[in-house]
C-alpha cells in the first residue's frame, strides 16, 4: 500500500483480518492520519468509522502540537486516498477528537483500532471508554504498543492489570486484544504473556532514545532495522 503511514505491510494484513472477521459489524478506528489503516479496515470489513480531528497534532514522532494547515493537509489526502482506493463511500469520518466522537457511534463495536495520541492520558481514555463499547468476543487492535511510553503503560494498566482482555499477540507494534472476561490462572497467564513484551518494549525505547540523539547507526547495529526512521 503506498498511502503514507506508520502501519507495516504486515501490520495492515493482520488488521485487514480482524477486519473481515467483523465484516456485519461496527468497525471503529481511532487516528486515521491519511487513510492508510483506513483503506485496510474499509476494504476487509466493507465499512468502516474513522475517527480523526485532523489537527496536525500527534501524528508522528515528535509532532505532537496542533499545526492547523498541516492538519488540513492531511485531511484533504486522506480524503483523495480514499477515493483513490474506492473506498470513500464506505467510510464515515468523524472529524472530532475521540473523546468527543463517543456520542457519534450507536451501540456496541465488532472491533476497535486504537491508533490515536500516544500520552498517556488520552491513550487510557481511548482504551477505557471505546474499549468499553467493544462486543463480548469482538476485537481490539492497538498500534505502537510495546514501543510507545504512553500507549504500553496504558495498556498494563488496562489490560494486562485488568481481567476483560484476552491478549492474542502482536505483529510489531501492532498488538491484538479480544474481547474476554478472563478469571484466576488464565487472568494470571494473560498478564504475563503482555509482561514478557516488556524486553522489547525497553529495546524500542532505547532505539527511540539513539535516534534522537543523533545514534541512528548504533540503533541499527543494536537491531534497528536499515531504512527505518522509527521503531514501531
Amino acid at each position: 500500500m503506498s498511502v503514507e503511514g506508520w502501519l507495516t505491510d504486515a501490520q495492515a494484513e493482520r488488521l485487514a483480518a480482524a477486519g473481515a472477521r467483523a465484516a456485519g459489524g461496527t468497525v471503529v478506528e481511532i487516528g486515521s492520519f491519511r487513510g492508510r489503516s483506513t483503506i485496510a479496515l474499509a476494504r476487509a470489513a466493507g465499512s468502516a468509522v474513522a475517527i480523526d480531528p485532523h489537527l496536525g497534532s500527534d501524528r508522528g514522532p515528535q509532532e505532537i502540537a496542533a499545526d492547523h494547515a498541516r492538519g488540513d493537509d492531511d485531511h484533504a489526502a486522506f480524503l483523495a486516498n480514499l477515493a483513490a482506493a474506492g473506498v470513500e463511500d464506505r467510510v464515515r469520518h468523524v472529524r472530532l477528537r475521540s473523546a468527543d466522537a463517543l456520542g457519534s457511534v450507536s451501540g456496541p463495536l465488532a472491533l476497535l483500532y486504537v491508533d490515536g495520541a500516544h500520552r498517556f492520558a488520552p491513550a487510557r481514555d481511548d482504551l477505557r471508554r471505546w474499549g468499553a463499547r467493544v462486543q463480548p468476543g469482538g476485537t481490539m487492535l492497538v498500534h505502537d504498543a510495546f514501543s510507545s511510553i504512553g500507549v504500553t503503560a496504558a495498556l498494563l494498566l488496562e489490560c494486562a492489570a485488568g481481567g476483560g482482555w484476552r491478549y492474542a499477540g502482536r505483529t510489531g507494534s501492532l498488538a491484538e486484544y479480544e474481547r474476554a472476561e478472563l478469571h484466576g490462572r488464565a487472568r494470571v497467564r494473560n498478564a504475563a504473556r503482555q509482561l514478557a513484551e516488556l524486553p522489547w518494549f525497553l529495546r524500542n525505547v532505547l532505539f527511540k532514545v539513539l535516534v534522537t540523539v543523533g545514534l541512528r547507526g548504533v540503533a541499527h547495529r543494536l537491531g534497528l532495522p536499515r531504512g527505518m526512521h522509527w521503531p514501531y
